[in-house]
């Protein structure tokens, strides 16, 4: 059983050093490079214009995504700052680097804030990756020990007992990905990106304004109509903006 336990352990492993090569890969990339030159010379928006070009070749990383919105940040656009510093978040909980960056920009552009539960700052701690590893892992161990229990010709109180533990980790961490895909920082989180952006009561720019959105500001969306995008808002407000206005973190 150690052995087979050792083995699960060893390929999860080898799934995180996968990930970690992938990033790699796309660090040693030649336009990923001359990105980084470009910004240590102070040329900005040809920085952005590199990391954008290593963003739509699908190569992401946390590090590709922190360098994209440190670009932005310089060249002055904090909306686009904001937005990446959290995609880096969401590959990447605990990259520091992104984090005060984040809370820099945030300043800089007085943007808005959605309110966040205890269980959001929860699930926070960890990433998509994380969970599916979490889960993959306490699956398998959980057929593992139901399967020897269901073999063995009694019950093992040890046995019963890491039955139960896997399932809880299994279900656990399902709840995880599950919250983190359709809670409020999931598929519908989105950034502000434009200037001086109101929301309105209504589909039209002449409709009476319900907030003012800085650029950066965090909304969730609800439904599309058109042009438009109907949103959950900071300070528990609802209303209309234009759908060119916001990106969604999760691509």
């Amino acid at each position: 059983m150690k052995k087979r336990i050792g083995s699960w352990i060893s390929l999860a492993a080898l799934a995180i050093c996968c990930l970690a090569a992938m990033s790699a890969r796309a660090e040693a990339d030649p336009t990923f490079t001359k990105a980084n030159q470009a910004f240590a010379e102070g040329r900005f928006q040809e920085a952005v214009d590199g990391y954008q070009n290593v963003v739509r070749s699908g190569r992401w990383s946390a590090n590709l995504f922190y360098d994209l919105g440190n670009a932005w940040f310089r060249a002055g656009n904090f909306g686009q700052a904001i937005l990446n510093y959290e995609r880096a978040l969401a590959l990447d909980a605990h990259h520091p680097e992104a984090e005060a960056n984040l809370l820099l920009a945030r300043d800089e552009a007085r943007a808005l804030e959605l309110k966040k539960n205890r269980i959001d700052r929860y699930f926070e701690a960890g990433t998509t990756t994380q969970y599916s590893i979490a889960a993959s892992l306490g699956l398998w161990f959980a057929l593992f020990f139901a399967t020897r229990l269901a073999l063995s010709g009694r019950r093992s109180a040890g046995k019963v007992a890491l039955l139960a533990l896997s399932i809880l980790v299994l279900s656990g961490a399902c709840f995880a990905l599950y919250t983190m895909e359709n809670g409020p920082r999931g598929k519908a989180f989105a950034i502000v990106t434009g200037k001086n952006i109101e929301a309105r009561l209504a589909t039209a720019d002449s409709a009476s304004s319900v907030l003012a959105l800085p650029p950066g500001s965090e909304i969730n969306i609800l439904s599309e109509r058109g042009d438009w995008i109907y949103a959950a808002l900071p300070n528990d407000l609802r209303g209309w903006i234009p759908a060119k206005s916001a990106e969604r973190v999760r691509m």
